[in-house]
């Protein structure tokens, strides 16, 4: 996929490059790696032009197509934050290196982040937390974690639906292929960037269906890399020790809301989330950006950090090749935090010289290309491009069969055992009422008085009569019947065994 951009590094150096912030063009005066830009909004056009200026001067040999995302793009009426001119350059240059963007309040609004990974196939989003100690203040000085996150499913699919007037509903969604794919990444960047061991974060002692195919998917990728070691942890426990003892981590890979929070409580455990920068990384494609939001609130005074962005860009040239320019400039960042210029929002840090805007840190580093810190190491990480088989650990299609169905009404009623009598009196078509529940909870039979009832409530229907299986015609028919009682049914889930195993609980 990405080969082709590797080759074109090879060309001859670019020369400096004129960024025009102000109105979101460029020119350049020689041939690059083509990637697309955008500025995004808030602090994003001041931190964009400041990355810009260091690539550049750094030799990066890049050439830039700039597209417009975000607010103004919003406001021409394109939902997604991004027009079809952007999703065309997207897809030519299939590098996108796109500062922060602000997503406004308001229904039917998506955000440009979670489109672009799911429309691109960005499934893999890599963040590298590294402790600066002691430029940048951190009770763990010894942390270099990276936390690789799945960017496409769990409850970040969006699938939610209002149910009824007390219920909404969001779905957690966990596929083998979209689980298979993030964490044979996690192990083939932790085998490019000669990491020790990758430890897996679900909940599956609850989520034992959803979160445990994320985990055994996790050991059945392990066993094909013998060399680095596999571990599992509970989520809430893992992000505690991440807390306390972020030395214990090597790299980590979580589904995507675990992935979410892992990462940012790691960035402010190694210092500062506006230190970090975030690979997406796909099949198709890559898109680089820093993990903050674009803070309208400082924006145009000049005194926003770049550095998740330029750190963000590192990870870009190492993506598409350009290996020695990205070394270059990392070392002149972390000479600058040795030499303690901060801007403004790492001025307390315990050995801050000097106090600059956002282009005098730019010009910091720019100054100090060529040169090397003097104790911190510098390691831009290795980013890889995905070419290897996606899909080793398919199973074979299982003998499925339909044993019963949940039935979700919206019933106003507060007592379980007169909405169970009044089912119970239907012709429920070869079904048997066993089990309602309300929020999860049960409720009947042999419900407790103290439990919580909502207007929600999940009628599990099981094959009787001495069936073996149902059809979708049996449960068409239970539905029409409910339909003629006047039940309010809102879903079904049908429930069915997989080679004789309950796939549900």
């Amino acid at each position: 996929m990405l080969t082709a951009l590797r080759e074109r590094t090879n060309e001859r150096p670019a020369s400096i490059v004129d960024w025009d912030a102000s109105t979101s063009t460029q020119t350049i005066r020689s041939e690059g790696t083509p990637i697309t830009v955008a500025y995004g909004d808030g602090i994003g056009p001041e931190i964009m032009s400041a990355t810009l200026d260091i690539l550049s001067a750094a030799g990066a040999k890049l050439k830039p197509q700039t597209i417009e995302v975000g607010e103004k793009v919003y406001d021409r009426g394109f939902v997604s934050g991004i027009g079809p001119d952007g999703w065309r350059s997207l897809r030519n240059t299939k590098v996108f290196l796109k500062a922060p963007v602000s997503t406004p309040q308001g229904g039917g609004l998506k955000s440009v982040n979670v489109t672009v990974r799911k429309a691109l196939g960005l499934y893999a989003n890599v963040r590298p937390c590294v402790a600066y100690a002691p430029h940048v203040s951190t009770r763990s000085p010894g942390m270099n974690v990276v936390v690789v996150r799945e960017n496409e499913e769990d409850l970040y699919a969006g699938i939610e639906h209002r149910q009824t007037d007390d219920v909404v509903q969001c779905l957690k969604l966990i596929s083998r292929r979209g689980s298979e794919r993030v964490i044979r990444y996690a192990f083939e960047f932790a085998q490019a960037n000669e990491r020790e061991k990758v430890t897996c974060l679900t909940k599956d002692n609850i989520m034992k269906l959803s979160d445990g195919l994320f985990h055994r998917v996790f050991d059945e990728v392990a066993q094909t890399y013998p060399d680095i070691l596999a571990e599992h942890l509970i989520v809430d426990h893992g992000i505690a020790k991440l807390a306390t003892n972020p030395e214990y981590f090597d790299v980590i890979v979580a589904p995507n809301l675990y992935g979410d929070i892992v990462s940012d409580v790691a960035a402010q455990v190694a210092g500062s989330i506006g230190l970090v920068g975030s690979a997406n990384i796909g099949h198709h494609g890559a898109m680089f950006e820093a993990i903050h939001g674009s803070a309208p609130a400082i924006a145009g005074k000049g005194t926003a950090n770049p550095s998740g962005l330029l750190l963000a860009a590192v990870m870009m040239l190492q993506h598409i090749g350009q290996h020695e320019i990205a070394e270059r400039v990392q070392r002149a960042w972390l000479r600058t935090l040795e030499d303690g210029i901060n801007t403004a929002d790492c001025d307390d840090q315990p050995r801050a010289t000097a106090r600059v805007g956002t282009k005098e840190f730019a010009q910091a580093v720019i100054d100090r290309l060529g040169s090397s810190p003097r104790h911190l190491h510098a390691n831009t990480p290795r980013v890889p491009v995905p070419d290897w088989p996606m899909m080793e650990t398919v199973e074979p299609s299982a003998n499925k069969e339909i044993v019963g169905v949940d039935v979700f009404v919206d019933w106003r009623g507060n007592s379980p055992e007169i909405l169970a009598q009044t089912l119970q009196e239907l012709d429920t078509n070869g079904f048997a009422l066993s089990m309602i529940t309300s929020r999860g909870v049960k409720v009947w039979p042999n419900g407790l008085a103290e439990s919580l009832c909502t207007d929600h409530w999940r009628c599990r229907f099981m094959i009787a009569g001495g069936q073996d299986t149902a059809n979708h015609e049996q449960i068409n028919g239970l539905l029409s019947n409910l339909a003629t009682a006047h039940i309010d049914f809102i879903k079904l889930e049908t429930l069915c065994t997989f080679n004789d195993e309950p796939g549900y609980s």
